[in-house]
Formats: C-alpha cells, sequence, structure tokens
C-alpha cells in the first residue's frame, strides 16, 4: 500500500509538471495577472496599515490633545478654581511617552524701566513646554536655551511695551514683582500675541498659590484608539478634574483615517476582482483545450477528485508564485507611494506579506472554477468528439 501511494504521488507531480508547462504563453499571462493583483493589493495593504503610523505623527505635530482644568463646580470667592500640580505626576507616571504641560493664567501688570505698567495675561508653564507648542504656534527664534529667568512675549503685547527680545520686563501682582529677560516671541493669530509667558515656578510665587495650575495640556501619542482609553483612564484616575479631548484632532484623526482606511480597501477588493476575472477568462480556455486529457484521465480510472486535485493544485502553484513574486514588489512599490503621499517612505509592514500572498492564492484557487466543468466529462463523449 505505501508502495502504491508513493506511486501515485510521482505521477501526480509528474501530470503537474507536465500541465504546466503544455502552454507556457498562457502560463506567462496567468502568472503575469496574478503578480500584478499581488503587487497592487500588497502595495495598497502596506499603505494602509502604515497610514495609522504616519496620521498619528502628523496629527501630533498640532499640538496637545487633551485637556484636564478644574470642574465648574469648584470656583468659588477666594479665586479662580486650580488643580494641583500633582496630577502631572499622576499623568506621566500612567501614560508613558505622554507629554504634559501646566499653565497657570492670572492677572498682572506688566513694564520695564523706561514705560508705564501695562495690565496683561500672564501665562506660567516650564521651560521645555516651548518647543511642545511651538508646532502651533510661530515662535522666534527657533532654537533657544530656556531657563527659569527668561519669558516668551506675545507679538501684539511684544508691540505694545515697544520693547525688543532681550530686554527685561517687571512683573508686578498686590506688591509683589518679579523679572524675566524677553528671549522669544510667539505670533499665533490668536489671544496668545496679547499674553506673556513667564517660568510656572516664579508665577506660582508671584500670585502666592503653590503648587497649582490652572490647565494641564497633555500630547498622548498613539491611535483615536488609544487616545480613547487613555482619556478614560484619565478620567477614573482624578474624578474632581474635568477631563475632555481636544475633539477636533482625536475625531478628526479617527474620520481621515476611516476614509483612507475604507478607500483602500475598496480599491484591493476591485484589483482582486479584476484579477480573478482576468485569471478565470484564461483558466475558460484550459478548460476548452484539456478536454482530451481528462476524458483519457478517466478512461485509464482515474477518479474525479483526483482530477479536480490535480488543477486545484496547479491553480494554487501559480497563485502561489504569482504571490511572493507580486508580494514583495508591491511592498517595494508601497515605499515609493507614501513618499509621493505622505512626504516620508511608507515603512514595510511584515504582516502584509503573507495577507497579500494568502489572498493571491484564495484568488487563483476561486479563478480555477471553469475548471470544475472538467469533472463532469465522460470519456466516450470525448473520445467521440460530443464534448
Amino acid at each position: 500500500m505505501t508502495e502504491l501511494r508513493r506511486t501515485n504521488r510521482a505521477m501526480f507531480w509528474r501530470i503537474l509538471r507536465r500541465l504546466l508547462g503544455a502552454n507556457r504563453g498562457r502560463l506567462f499571462v496567468m502568472l503575469l495577472a496574478l503578480g500584478a493583483g499581488a503587487a497592487v493589493t500588497a502595495a495598497l495593504l502596506n499603505l494602509q496599515v502604515d497610514a495609522k503610523r504616519r496620521l498619528t505623527t502628523e496629527f501630533s505635530a498640532f499640538g496637545p490633545n487633551v485637556l484636564i482644568s478644574p470642574k465648574a463646580t469648584l470656583t468659588g470667592s477666594d479665586g479662580p478654581a486650580t488643580l494641583s500640580q500633582d496630577i502631572e505626576k499622576g499623568v506621566l507616571n500612567m501614560l508613558l511617552g505622554a507629554h504634559v504641560a501646566p499653565f497657570l493664567y492670572f492677572y498682572a501688570d506688566v513694564s520695564t524701566e523706561n514705560s508705564e505698567q501695562v495690565p496683561a495675561v500672564v501665562v506660567g508653564m516650564h521651560p521645555f513646554t516651548f518647543d511642545l507648542l511651538e508646532p502651533t504656534w510661530k515662535i522666534e527664534p527657533k532654537r533657544a536655551d530656556a531657563r527659569p529667568g527668561d519669558c516668551m512675549v506675545g507679538a501684539t503685547l511684544l508691540s505694545h511695551l515697544k520693547i525688543t527680545t532681550g530686554q527685561a520686563l517687571h512683573v508686578s501682582v498686590a506688591g509683589k514683582q518679579v523679572d524675566c529677560a524677553v528671549k522669544r516671541t510667539v505670533s499665533s493669530g490668536g489671544e496668545e500675541d496679547n499674553q506673556l509667558f513667564v517660568d510656572l515656578s516664579a508665577a506660582q510665587s508671584l500670585v502666592s498659590l503653590p503648587n497649582r495650575v490652572s490647565l494641564i495640556q497633555i500630547l498622548i501619542p498613539g491611535t483615536p484608539q488609544e487616545i480613547q482609553h487613555s482619556l478614560a483612564m484619565l478620567q477614573q484616575r482624578f474624578p474632581d478634574a474635568e477631563v475632555r479631548p481636544i475633539r477636533q484632532f482625536t475625531e478628526g484623526e479617527a474620520k481621515i483615517y476611516n476614509r483612507i482606511s475604507g478607500l483602500l480597501t475598496a480599491t484591493v477588493a476591485i484589483v482582486l476582482l479584476l484579477t480573478a476575472l482576468c485569471v478565470m477568462a484564461a483558466m475558460s480556455n484550459v478548460a476548452i483545450e484539456r478536454k482530451m486529457d481528462v476524458g483519457l484521465m478517466k478512461a485509464i480510472g482515474g477518479a474525479t477528485h483526483r482530477v479536480v486535485r490535480l488543477f486545484l493544485t496547479e491553480a494554487a502553484l501559480l497563485g502561489l508564485a504569482g504571490g511572493l513574486i507580486g508580494a514583495a514588489l508591491g511592498i517595494l512599490l508601497s515605499i515609493g507611494l507614501g513618499k509621493a503621499v505622505f512626504g516620508v517612505a511608507a515603512r514595510p509592514r511584515l504582516i502584509v506579506y503573507p495577507v497579500a500572498v494568502g489572498l493571491t492564492v484564495l484568488v487563483a484557487i476561486l479563478s480555477a472554477f471553469p475548471l470544475r466543468r472538467l469533472a463532469s466529462i465522460r470519456p466516450a463523449s470525448v473520445f467521440r468528439g460530443e464534448a
């Protein structure tokens, strides 16, 4: 029995090699169709997977996407509501990779040595926060070493005070005063142009609010789903504060990715359908040419299921060969497409390769449907020329 199986297996592969080499022109056409379909499929799938990472990176450039502020019920007669600065440490311990920027807002009188005092909104913040806000604000100069004694002035306030960078400013609140040196200017087109930004510790000391802040902005990296999960964790961890997302960023990223993903998925489906139709047309001609071969196989005792398995194996091998070559070329193609679309080359994703090859093999097997008609052929009809 073992010897018979070995003989049958050897005969099976011998017949399969003959079938594959019977018409090399048509074989090349089917390989070309399957390879082209696999290449486009792999390229689009790789772009789809890489788009999530690319969009996350691009949206991170817009700055913070989550705000933590005091609840409205916390405001009392003693002054504006504030938060404990310990929340900053709690957020950093919870969310690895997140960027946290606390702010303290208050009114103060601003002046120079030779000017009158001008009322302005003063914002206390960490010096390193300048770089976090730089993608959304126009900050000049671009690079400057921030020190606790430095401050940043909005463009409108700068012109109103008639000062230039490098000059010293006096900031006064209720008889208390701190001095700072103007090192950078900011122009955002918003309310920040009328504000003065000083070191957070100096601001807390000036208004006698140690370890208190008015607002905490957070930049949470990741996908919209990951950001929503982090948001839920923050809301549970800090129930006494109001934690809310900047929805135009988080929801906008999700909508854009869903649209891109849907478009690429639909395109992949259309490409695979066209590939299947092209291969099916070639298989129909193959079915017509192989009637005599099938009739002879059945006449010498070949079982129907073995004949069908023979042709399905042939289709699977064609799909495998076309998929292996086409998917590799498609991933290389996606690198160039990513650079053209996003400005940065797409990163090859290993998961895309087996998926593209598997889809190509599946399309090849399904496209072999016309060959199933050969299973119903009767040998006598073929030899009499009736089939």
